[in-house]
């Protein structure tokens, strides 16, 4: 139980006038995920988290920035779904708030998600993603569009 999350009430037995402190701690509703085939299961946070590290690995991205999107994703789940959340809806969650946070780390965990087979997915993926959100003036380009090429003049006479 984290800071904030439960409440201290100090009390008196209305009968002999002993005083005593008692905690009150919200319920918390175990999520279990409904995965593709239908088969249903735990949610595991760590599990969320590892996968949204993985695909944040090199970035300049705090751990604590992750672990605050994954506790974000955690409660828009519940209060949305309520106890079963779908897989895809988790994965989507993810990439939402990793697009916000980083492009890159965005199509890593794209590729994973969607399952990315090849090069061109990535270059499709990079294209809808530059289309949905403009590039940041220090942000280096990715992909730069194809050179013409230009006559050279002969050297032969």
């Amino acid at each position: 139980i984290q800071e904030g999350e439960r409440i201290r009430r100090r009390r008196q037995c209305v009968a002999c006038g002993t005083r005593y402190t008692t905690y009150e701690a919200i319920e918390q509703i175990e999520l279990r995920v409904v995965k593709r085939n239908g088969r249903t299961e735990p949610f595991h946070r760590y599990k969320l988290l590892s996968s949204i590290s993985k695909a944040c690995e090199k970035r300049p991205i705090k751990l604590e920035t992750l672990e605050r999107l994954v506790d974000e994703i955690v409660i828009e789940l519940g209060t949305e779904t309520g106890r079963e959340v779908p897989s895809r809806l988790i994965g989507l969650r993810a990439m939402e708030k990793l697009q916000s946070i980083d492009p890159v780390a965005y199509v890593r965990y794209a590729s994973i998600y969607r399952q990315f087979q090849e090069a061109g997915e990535f270059v499709e993926e990079v294209e809808q993603m530059r289309k949905r959100t403009p590039r940041r003036p220090d942000q280096p380009e990715l992909f730069s569009p194809p050179r013409q090429s230009v006559p050279q003049p002969s050297t032969l006479p």
